[in-house]
């Protein structure tokens, strides 16, 4: 069992900036694509961004693409994701998950193919 924890949520205003981490004990981090989704009151969870195992490639969903940064530090066993430019819709609870398969070279922006998540951090944007 891979447990993520994710932290760095809180309330900001409308253009601030925000940086989520997401860290785990789990010595195969480095071998897993790590992916952000967001789930709104009322709202589907949806993707955010993902990246690869080695960091070397990256996705975003088009909501966000520019104004968020996705990163990997593979020796702290943590994803970081630098949100810019917050918007008030952006306010949600933010979820980290990894995708179990080992060095996968398919990074998926599909929840379903995402083993194990954290428990979620809200962001509050406020207009």
């Amino acid at each position: 069992q891979v447990q993520l924890v994710e932290s760095g949520g809180g309330l900001v205003q409308a253009g601030g900036s925000l940086r989520l981490a997401c860290a785990t004990s789990s010595l195969t981090f480095g071998a897993y694509a790590m992916g952000w989704f967001r789930q709104a009151p009322g709202k589907e969870r949806e993707f955010v961004a993902a990246i690869n195992w080695s960091g070397s490639s990256t996705y975003y969903a088009d909501s966000v693409k520019g104004r968020f940064t996705i990163s990997r530090d593979n020796a702290k066993h943590t994803v970081y994701l630098q949100m810019d430019s917050l918007k008030p819709d952006a306010t949600a609870v933010y979820y980290c998950a990894a995708d179990a398969t080992f060095y996968s070279g398919h990074t998926s922006t599909a929840a379903h193919e995402y083993d194990y998540w954290g428990q979620g951090t809200q962001v509050t944007v406020s207009s």
